[in-house]
């Protein structure tokens, strides 16, 4: 009995995830919509290729995004040529996780994505986030509060696609792995340290 039941207790495994298999396959069973998703962002589906969408640098120069060093990336959009409240909110938020992920660091880069150049976009808000002094304009407010954030440039079309989630809630940013999908969003129901707590999750559990 005791070595039919060794026996018997592998097998009985073996044959149940056998079955669990074969629904899933048939679409009869979804275990990740019952048991649920240990993310707190939401999940873009499906992911939107960022390295393929024609990014340019802010001297117009096309962005090689394959030649980048791989890391996840916060992707901050921004359309049209005002950077509001709401913006500079974002740019302050995303700056400060990035800041708090601590000695992972260096394995998390920030961009900033509009359908306006950088030169021609207008920084509209009484006061910064973090209560430093106004700067001159947008373009000066980059340089010394995110001076370590990447500009980019993307026509409206493609900004439109990508970041359809934002242009009707603009308290949403994004999350984008390694490979340059985009594969996360997150708004301001969401608080930075759920936000952190996936970061450390997926870093965990990735080699870049």
């Amino acid at each position: 009995m005791v070595l039919l039941l060794i026996a018997g207790i592998p097998l009985t495994m073996i044959l149940a995830a056998t079955w669990l298999w074969f629904f899933v396959v048939r679409g009869d069973l979804d275990i990740v919509g019952a048991l649920g998703t240990a993310n707190n962002g939401r999940l873009v589906e499906p992911p939107r290729q960022l390295a393929e969408a024609g990014l340019r640098d802010s001297g117009g120069g096309a962005l090689d995004f394959d030649a980048l060093e791989a890391q996840w990336t916060f992707a901050v959009p921004n359309s049209g040529e005002t950077c509001a409240a709401q913006c500079e909110q974002l740019l302050y938020l995303t700056r400060q996780i990035h800041l708090a992920m601590g000695k992972e660091y260096n394995r998390i880069r920030r961009f900033y994505i509009s359908d306006t150049p950088v030169a021609g976009t207008r920084l509209e808000v009484g006061a910064l986030s973090d209560d430093h002094p106004l700067p001159p304009g947008f373009p000066a407010y980059l340089e010394r509060e995110h001076e370590q954030m990447r500009a980019l440039e993307v026509d409206g079309a493609t900004m439109a696609r990508l970041f359809a989630e934002h242009l009707s809630a603009p308290d949403t940013w994004y999350l984008v792995d390694p490979a340059g999908w985009i594969m996360m969003s997150y708004d301001s129901s969401v608080s930075y340290k759920d936000v952190i707590a996936d970061l450390k999750f997926l870093l965990k559990n990735s080699s870049a």
